[in-house]
């Protein structure tokens, strides 16, 4: 599968911008939380409930060790509602943080260029940031194409 870019998501060597979202259960979630300690796995989504992302996000569900350790965390990220993730988490079994960018809306998929306007919803955007909070790697997918997660494990396996 060729790996697919969106010219303008933030580039592979940019600092990640800081956010701080509410997870599925209302808790404050922050990627400084994380800087010093573990590299972050950001997987933008576009919608909960539709078909592509749930199959990605239970991708991440089976295989949860591939994308969580001590050395690793994975928060998905999408513009649905506080609400709609927690019912959606509740449904398929999501034990990882599904961060809401509600809003402003689309504020954090902005900062990252992963946005669609016209859409009103995130790209499929992935970025691999290790624990300095540089982007190590990324791919941006059009909402309608599933993403490989193949090369974000290989380039998770050059940070080891």
């Amino acid at each position: 599968m060729t790996q697919t870019t969106h010219s303008t998501a933030l580039a592979v060597g940019a600092t990640a911008p800081d956010f701080t979202l509410k997870d599925q259960n209302g808790q404050d979630t922050s990627l400084a939380d994380f800087r010093g300690r573990k590299n972050v796995v950001l997987v933008f989504y576009p919608f909960a409930f539709s078909g592509i992302c749930t199959g990605e996000l239970c991708e991440i569900r089976d295989n949860l060790g591939a994308f969580v350790s001590d050395d690793v965390q994975v928060l998905a990220i999408s513009c649905d509602h506080m609400f709609s993730q927690r019912a959606w988490a509740d449904k398929e079994a999501y034990f990882f943080p599904l961060l809401s960018d509600f809003w402003p809306h689309g504020g954090v998929a902005r900062a990252y260029g992963v946005f669609n306007e016209k859409a009103g919803a995130a790209l499929r955007g992935t970025f691999l940031i290790d624990r300095e909070g540089v982007v190590r790697w990324s791919l941006v997918n059009p909402i309608g194409q599933g993403r490989d997660f193949s090369g974000y494990h290989e380039a998770l396996a050059q940070l080891a």
